[in-house]
């Protein structure tokens, strides 16, 4: 049988507290989301001053990501280059940049999704989170 690494809360707040103060530090209000490998969300934090709708944006970029086991911004690029059947996968609703996964020792662990400013900046937000656990 073999063994996988998964993220525990200890790792969760690591990546939340950085992706936060990355955040905070450019005066950016953002939805931040983690899940595991199979997309399953353990932490949600909407900063104030956030969208609403960055509170469901932001767990679906997550999901994508961690499922396809990529940046979700690929996704985006295929159907923005006229791939639009790929709308259509299952499981995939957010199909934006700004999902990041989190990949210690070549293992997917799962991602980060970030909603509320610029794709760039979202996922300027997710990489900072990721850079905490030192991988």
């Amino acid at each position: 049988m073999k063994s996988k690494q998964v993220l525990t809360l200890d790792d969760v707040k690591k990546i939340a507290a950085a992706a936060e103060a990355e955040a905070l530090a450019n005066h950016w209000a953002v939805t931040i989301s983690i899940v595991d490998d199979g997309g399953h969300l353990l932490w949600l934090q909407r900063m104030d001053g956030a969208a609403p709708i960055s509170a469901h944006i932001s767990p679906a970029k997550a999901k994508t990501s961690a499922l396809g086991q990529r940046e979700s911004k690929i996704y985006e690029d295929m159907i923005n280059n006229g791939r639009f059947s790929f709308i259509t996968a299952p499981n995939l609703e957010g199909l934006l940049e700004g999902g990041v996964p989190i990949v210690v020792g070549g293992e997917y662990l799962g991602a980060v999704g970030v909603s509320g400013v610029k794709s760039t900046e979202d996922v300027q937000i997710a990489k900072a989170g990721i850079a905490a656990l030192g991988a």
